[in-house]
């Protein structure tokens, strides 16, 4: 099957396509064949090392963190899916590989596509959904009247996470630029900060959560924003033990990573907030209970451009340079 790949890590210009073996099928799994796949800043992470000293990955690496597509065969045990079945998923770390014709699939990761989507839309949501779901209904736990700062909402997760927010009934805020605050507002967001305009930290106040996208100054300047018990979430801040422990690292690593945060968590602590960092895992139970609100209307995806699958390299670099307008980028291999 063909397969967009890296030999080594850092080499920016060494995505490239060839021609692999099909996935071996697993007595669990699912052998899908790929329609779409959406990139993510993950992948251009993956692709730099980011992440090769806590998730050593074989190579070559064929990128790709989720997908929409149609099952081709399934394993002996499988119970869940039949042939023919159209379904949407994000592989489990350890069995990423969406950039490619094929991709066998753990049952438990994977669900029916919604009915409502295109294969290129249903590609968009799998690893921004579950991130918001993870991070909003099972880290947060929001509840109806809370207040909930989506950063960057309009960016993939954010464009996720202002709508799943608003549909749990909380009091959305959320980052933007100048360009991105009608759409934002359209997401359902209560409140947007241009941040070319304004400082959020100087108009929002008494949050009780706080999702970051963003990292750096913004993760440090969102805990003043918290009332006393509130959270802050971040998917790009530094990590924390816990990831380390849910990796299974070794006691060195664990204290490394915690040493990464703790200064973020010291001062989080000292206006009686938390912090925790949140590594998406994958999830085929939530993409489920997610299909319906899908279907309903009351999560939308935001899809910014379609490539072709042989210009997945470009497609990453457009996204790598930020001329993606809003929401994700999708490659159509079909």
């Amino acid at each position: 099957m063909k397969a967009f790949m890296i030999e080594r890590y850092g080499d920016k210009a060494g995505v490239h396509a060839g021609e692999v073996p099909d996935p071996q099928v697993g007595a669990d799994d699912i052998l899908v064949r790929i329609h779409a796949a959406s990139v993510n800043p993950l992948d251009l992470k993956l692709r730099d090392g980011a992440f090769k000293a806590v998730m050593p990955y074989r190579l070559p690496l064929i990128l790709g963190n989720d997908l929409a597509g149609v099952v081709v065969r399934v394993g002996p045990a499988v119970t869940r899916f039949a042939v023919g079945d159209e379904v949407y998923a994000r592989p489990d770390k350890d069995r990423i590989g969406t950039f490619a014709e094929l991709i066998a699939v753990h049952q438990d990761d994977v669900a029916i596509k919604p009915a409502t989507l295109t294969m290129e839309e249903a590609a968009s949501l799998p690893l921004v959904a579950l991130t918001s779901w993870q991070a909003l209904v099972e880290r947060a736990q929001v509840q109806p009247g809370q207040k909930v700062l989506v950063h960057g909402g309009s960016g993939g997760v954010g464009t996720v996470a202002v709508q799943l927010a608003k549909h749990l009934g909380a009091h959305v805020a959320a980052t933007a630029s100048t360009a991105k605050v009608d759409l934002v507002k359209e997401l359902g967001a209560d409140v947007v900060v241009d941040y070319r305009k304004q400082a959020f930290e100087t108009v929002l106040h008494g949050y009780d959560v706080v999702l970051d996208t963003v990292g750096g100054e913004t993760l440090e300047k969102s805990l003043r924003v918290l009332r006393p018990g509130g959270k802050v979430i971040s998917v790009a801040g530094p990590p924390d033990a816990a990831l380390a422990r849910e990796l299974g690292l070794n006691a060195v690593l664990r204290l490394a990573m915690s040493a990464l945060s703790f200064r973020t968590r010291r001062r989080a602590k000292r206006r009686d907030v938390t912090y925790s960092f949140l590594f998406m895992t994958a999830g085929g139970d939530q993409l489920r209970t997610l299909a319906p609100l899908i279907d309903a209307g009351r999560i939308r995806p935001v899809v910014d451009r379609v490539f072709p699958f042989e210009q997945t390299r470009e497609a990453m670099e457009y996204v790598e340079k930020g001329r993606a307008k809003a929401g994700k980028v999708v490659v159509a291999m079909m």
